[in-house]
């Protein structure tokens, strides 16, 4: 259940009943679980409103959640990477992530080519691949008609890593960019504290995120790779609220059944 939600959070109960199977009261039992242990909360971005009542509660995964679904050598790695930034200085880890991702890019590189020049066409493969290494990866169209699309990872096995090493995102973020063959902005990670990972790729070099009514801030991390312009941006409606380019997995259904502003406790 954990793992699903990290995949298609934020979620509802009734997503994921359908997922499972089982009734909705089911899931939310499973789900009050999670939220008191501390690995999934309900999401800051509320589904949209539709019909009566109250939209249902959507949730994602915590950082706790994410690091319990970790393999448990996210500590050692992080241990060693530190023993070769004190040794020999941060250049030596940014050169091991080149060299790691490096490696990453040229099994991608033929799935990719393969799909031809069409960017969603690209970026739909790009996202399977990463789904196949555990990243739990999509990619779809976002804002108005062919403005550009937004890959979202949903959970990353090297989170941990990243977090004291952004190297890692930068240049995951560079790859990206290069096997789309576009210029590519990172606009929230896993490892900056966000939810989701989302990268907005543009279909044009006209496209930004500001089109969206967007508004990328630098997040803990700043970027030093010219191909993320210096920063790790995340995205902000015009609000002030987080807003991952309205993310794949944001849900837009309503629990019919909790007109009342109540889970329903009983059968769905």
């Amino acid at each position: 259940m954990l793992r699903r939600v990290s995949e298609l959070g934020p979620v509802t109960a009734t997503r994921l009943a359908e997922e499972f199977g089982m009734t909705s009261a089911g899931v939310r039992r499973h789900l009050e679980r999670l939220d008191e242990e501390g690995l999934i909360a309900p999401s800051e971005t509320a589904p949209a409103r539709r019909g009566r009542g109250r939209p249902a509660r959507a949730y994602v995964v915590t950082p706790e959640g994410h690091r319990s679904l970790a393999t448990g050598y996210g500590d050692v790695a992080t241990e060693a990477l530190q023993f070769v930034a004190d040794r020999f200085g941060e250049d030596a880890v940014a050169e091991f992530a080149r060299e790691l991702l490096a490696a990453m890019e040229s099994r991608y590189a033929a799935i990719i080519d393969a799909t031809g020049d069409d960017l969603e066409s690209r970026a739909t493969a790009l996202a399977q691949a990463l789904a196949a290494d555990g990243y739990a990866a999509s990619a779809r169209p976002v804002g108005p008609s062919g403005l550009g699309l937004q890959l979202c990872q949903g959970h990353c096995p090297m989170h941990e890593v990243a977090a004291r090493f952004p190297q890692f995102c930068e240049e995951e973020t560079a790859v990206f960019a290069r096997l789309l063959g576009v210029h590519v902005q990172r606009l929230a990670t896993l490892a900056g504290g966000e939810h989701v990972c989302t990268t907005f790729v543009p279909n044009g070099t006209a496209a930004q995120p500001e089109v969206l009514g967007l508004r990328p801030t630098a997040a803990d991390h700043p970027q030093r790779r010219a191909g993320s312009e210096g920063q790790h941006p995340t995205a902000h409606d015009t609000t002030g609220h987080p807003n991952h380019l309205n993310h794949p997995h944001d849900s837009t259904e309503h629990d019919e059944n909790d007109t009342n502003g109540r889970h329903d406790e009983g059968s769905a």
